[in-house]
């Protein structure tokens, strides 16, 4: 009776401690489960995701991330790679409910026993923590893990699971998921990795940096051998292939045996960065660095390489040309330079471009020893030293010893034969201090096909295409003549060239020609030609300054612009990038176009939320059924932001500034060419921008602190082999033809010197064939009292240039011309076109 009253209070009590135990698990479950944030949220997992930028050839070129992570849905992750996880984080994961009761007892008898205390977090728990909670260590997270893992097992599969924590877990190196790791330790994707690779990848969860694979080499290769001891004991792989992958060394791009994923790409340049800066701006930094866009870029890396080619050019000639070496400014220790391995490794570390490539590859290279005669160098990436002579430095001041010394970190070039005719050598570099910026577009798409901001982006990542302000000097005036022309004015309207004075603020400014020199009255044509300071003065005054800025803000050249008269004159600063583009304009018969960088972005699913051309395609769904010869129509539904025969007669008129004005000794090009330099006061700035009937490209060359850059420098012979030498491939490429001309209007010969009419029979080098409107009068107003002044007066006793001042082939004469009412009238004498100089700012 005593034993079953004993067995009966024992069944009592363990059946109430029972009780007390459920009650006590309910409380605490009930109690940590009242707040926990909603795991319904992953079933609309979207991790921020690498968005890339491809050129339109869908070549990779560059992309940026937060967290550089590439998703991988589950059905795309090879067997493998899952089994690996598994093996090491939760061999039980397809049989537990979200926890693991038998792991936990495991873990808590180990580390009873004095082994290595671990984790019994399942990879259900790991996502639960990853997603929703904190990663302190603390009782209250172990049990909300638990409480959440158990509701997000009923709500979700077991692959969408694991889809979500292969995707979200870090495993160094800045490599979120397993697909961006295997970029990153082996350069391969998920279907090409090894057994043994794939075991590596598994042991990074729980500490990256404890399993660095060449810092902590022999620790990751027997956790990872522990991994496939696992994957056998779970029936994964067989001992042979367990034992093949054991005796494997661990191979990584981090140790040498792969080339690293970026190295297949292109140096990040000007233009993926101005792309990066732009969609930032529009979309916002967090969702252009997370969302995972796939942008299409609009360059043409080979017209891309052109243009940085022509820059560095042009900006390496200046630079040499002032006889000054400045070198890179770094040193390397002495101590250093006592052994190959101490100098490669030192230099390998130093600051400096690698991104330049003129006339070939430029090379880091440092200073071992300097003699008379000779420098020895240790350059990066060519074997044992290099010598550059004596002769390599005749184009600087002073010699070896006054301009370098060991430890001198320079740059080094190879010679090529077309430097030395067949002979080999080395030959000193250095980045010039001058800068400037490129730009090309389409000037009917207005997608931008080469943007260069500087001489190197490593150098410095500032882009003076898009942000550097500078006053455009004379390449401004063609807005001052397009406001003009639409309102009546015509390409031979007679302008007065002579003295201005004008009270500004209480100063007096006296703007001037750039050659000093006075010439009377001229048509409009020669003021765009010649750069004529006075005449774009008075013709702005004349016009309103109010129109001026009104159309210059129409074109994007300004958001606001003064209305200051000197501002005709381009004192106002602003962009290559849209200066370039407001030429563009001028070259497609006056319809508005914006410039861009990409034609298309497409989110992470593929849907596009850009394109750039709006354009409608007649016809191009059925493009097969089109007869033979009859191509579909693109329709523009652009805004046009000035009358078609104005852009024709402008572009006309600026076709001369390339054949006889003041570009036409650097631009020569095998189809018409319209353009315009610009010469700021006292050539701090120098500019040419210019177009084809394709192509519209722009160079802007000065100092950063802006300085003179000469007396003898000016926009058509610093900036206009830049343009020379891109258009001559672009033209290959592109293609180039007459200009279009508009209906509505006519064409009349007229003497471009005078204005004069002339007969359709007239040839010459002064004839040219002006476009008049239907209804003009391609005479009115040539001369008597409505030459245009700009309301200042010519005094009668102004000497103006005549002949023998200055004039190498001898100015013409005084003569007589007929207007179209059949009056005779005098026209002074002028200097000839070969002799006037281009304006400037004054």
């Amino acid at each position: 009776m005593f034993v079953l009253s004993m067995i009966g209070g024992i069944f009592s009590a363990v059946t109430l401690g029972i009780i007390a135990a459920a009650i006590m698990i309910g409380g605490v479950l009930w109690m940590y489960g009242r707040d926990l944030p909603s795991y319904e949220q992953l079933a609309q997992y979207t991790p921020p995701t690498i968005s890339r930028i491809y050129s339109g050839e869908g070549r990779l070129m560059d992309e940026f991330a937060r967290e550089r992570r590439l998703f991988a849905p589950a059905e795309e992750i090879p067997s493998l790679v899952k089994q690996a996880f598994i093996s090491a984080e939760d061999k039980n994961f397809y049989r537990h409910a979200g926890y693991d009761p038998m792991g936990m007892i495991a873990a808590a008898v180990d580390a009873a026993q004095g082994g290595r205390l671990r984790g019994a977090s399942t990879i259900t728990q790991q996502v639960m923590k990853n997603f929703l909670l904190s990663s302190d260590r603390s009782a209250e997270r172990k049990v909300k893990e638990i409480i959440l893992a158990s509701r997000i097992e009923e709500t979700l599969g077991k692959e969408d699971i694991l889809e979500l924590y292969l995707n979200e877990i870090f495993l160094g190196q800045n490599s979120y998921g397993v697909a961006a790791a295997a970029q990153t330790y082996f350069n391969k994707t998920l279907a090409d990795l090894t057994l043994e690779e794939a075991a590596y990848l598994a042991i990074l969860p729980k500490a990256p940096s404890d399993y660095h694979p060449v810092r902590q080499a022999e620790r990751a290769i027997e956790r990872r051998n522990y991994v496939l001891r696992e994957m056998f004991q779970n029936g994964y792989i067989t001992r042979a292939e367990m034992e093949e992958a054991v005796e494997t060394p661990l191979l990584t791009v981090q140790s040498g045996h792969y080339a690293p994923f970026r190295a297949a790409l292109p140096p990040r340049d000007y233009f993926t960065d101005e792309i990066r800066r732009q969609l930032t701006s529009d979309f916002g930094e967090e969702e252009f660095f997370t969302q995972g866009f796939t942008v299409r870029a609009t360059i043409d890396a080979e017209m891309q390489a052109v243009a940085a080619r022509a820059l560095r050019r042009a900006l390496e000639q200046y630079d040499r040309s002032r006889g000054v070496w400045r070198g890179t400014g770094k040193t390397i220790p002495a101590e250093s330079l006592d052994s190959e391995e101490a100098w490669r490794d030192a230099l390998s570390n130093v600051d400096v471009a690698r991104d330049i490539d003129l006339g070939g590859e430029w090379h880091p290279a440092v200073v071992l020893s300097v003699a008379d005669q000779a420098l020895t160098l240790g350059a990066e990436g060519v074997e044992g030293t290099i010598d550059v002579p004596r002769d390599d430095i005749q184009w600087l001041r002073g010699d070896f010893f006054e301009n370098f010394e060991a430890g001198d970190v320079v740059h080094v070039r190879q010679l090529t034969d077309a430097d030395t005719d067949g002979a080999t050598g080395w030959s000193l570099r250095q980045v010039p201090e001058v800068e400037g910026g490129f730009m090309a577009m389409d000037v009917n798409t207005g997608r931008v096909l080469a943007m260069q901001g500087g001489f190197s982006y490593q150098h410095s990542v500032f882009n003076r295409t898009t942000q550097a302000t500078r006053q455009p000097g004379s390449s401004f005036k063609p807005f001052v003549y397009a406001a003009a022309l639409d309102s009546g004015y015509q390409p031979n309207t007679i302008v007065l060239d002579a003295p201005i004075e004008i009270e500004s603020g209480g100063q007096i400014w006296r703007p001037k020609n750039a050659s000093n020199r006075y010439y009377g009255p001229a048509p409009l044509r020669t003021g765009i030609e010649r750069s004529r300071n006075l005449m774009t003065v008075r013709l702005a005054q004349d016009v309103g300054m109010d129109i001026v800025a009104g159309y210059a803000e129409r074109f994007g050249v300004y958001d606001e612009m003064s209305e200051l008269l000197a501002n005709s004159l381009g004192s106002q600063e602003t962009t290559l990038y849209r200066m370039v583009a407001a030429y563009a304009m001028f070259a497609n018969g006056g319809e508005r176009v914006e410039p861009t960088l990409v034609d298309r972005i497409q989110d992470r699913y593929g849907e596009t939320v850009y394109r750039h051309d709006q354009r409608d395609c007649v016809d191009c769904e059925r493009f097969a059924e089109l007869a033979p010869g009859v191509g579909p129509r693109i329709v523009s539904n652009r805004e046009r932001v000035m009358d078609a025969i104005t852009a024709y007669q402008l572009t006309s008129m600026m076709r001369g500034v390339v054949e006889r004005g003041t570009a036409s000794r650097t631009v020569n090009l095998p189809v018409p060419i319209a353009g315009k330099t610009g010469t700021t006061n006292d050539a701090k700035d120098v500019w040419f921008v210019g177009f084809s009937s394709t192509i519209v490209a722009g160079c802007y060359i000065g100092y950063d602190q802006p300085r003179t850059l000469g007396s003898s420098a000016s926009g058509g012979g610093i900036c206009g082999p830049v343009f020379t030498e891109f258009m001559q491939e672009a033209i290959t490429k592109y293609g180039g033809g007459p200009f279009e001309v508009p209906p509505g209007g006519y064409f009349a010969n007229i003497d471009r010197s005078t204005g004069a009419r002339l007969p359709a029979s007239a040839s010459g080098d002064n004839v040219v064939a002006e476009y008049f409107r239907e209804g003009e009068d391609a005479f009115a107003g040539l001369y008597g009292s409505t030459v245009i002044d700009g309301g200042f007066a010519m005094a009668g006793d102004l000497p103006l240039f005549a002949e023998g001042e200055g004039d190498e082939e001898g100015a013409p004469p005084a003569r007589e011309v007929e207007t179209s009412t059949g009056r005779r009238v005098t026209v002074p004498g002028r200097a000839t076109f070969g002799t006037l100089s281009s304006g400037g700012l004054y």
